[in-house]
């Protein structure tokens, strides 16, 4: 059987979820919020940011869907999930999930990845998250991407950026 690519990959976990989308891939990139959102023609906002943390000590990772135009509140989120999280080695985030950083997808990883998501995003009719590659896209409604994903709401929502 021939490697999926990680397109391929989100794709047929969007499948196995329930989730119908359909990828797009960009002419820009969309490797950071604004540009994803110049890309995609929505609000900063409604770019989900893929911030992959290792947890603890060990090498399990905590992946945290961030809205666009928000920054993680990693005390908060640190209390919420009952352990340190470090930033994640970009080596070890593509040698275990399958994911580089900055196409990190909210699905189909190669490993078990534990998820929280800023209720911020579930204000929006539809967020655009990477599916697996610096310049390729989909679009879902926040409650099905929740859901799908099985992920738990953060409790402190994430703080609102300042200056943009």
């Amino acid at each position: 059987m021939a490697k999926q690519s990680s397109k391929e990959r989100v794709k047929a976990a969007a499948e196995a979820a329930g989730l119908a989308i359909e990828i797009v891939q960009m002419q820009e990139s969309t490797r950071t919020a604004e540009e994803a959102a110049a890309a995609c023609g929505c609000q900063i906002g409604q770019i989900v940011k893929s911030l992959i943390f290792a947890k603890g000590e060990g090498e399990a990772f905590v992946l945290l869907l961030i809205a666009g135009d928000r920054q993680a509140d990693l005390v908060a989120a640190q209390q919420q999930i009952g352990s340190q999280l470090q930033r994640a080695d970009p080596k070890a985030v593509r040698a275990k999930t399958g994911f580089a950083i900055g196409g990190v997808a909210p699905l189909g990883h190669n490993c078990p990845v534990e998820v929280f998501m800023d209720p911020a995003l579930l204000q929006y009719p539809v967020v655009w998250a990477a599916a697996g590659a610096p310049n390729a896209v989909f679009s879902v409604a926040p409650q099905a991407l929740q859901d799908a994903v099985g992920a738990q709401l953060l409790h402190a929502s994430p703080v609102a950026a300042t200056g943009d």
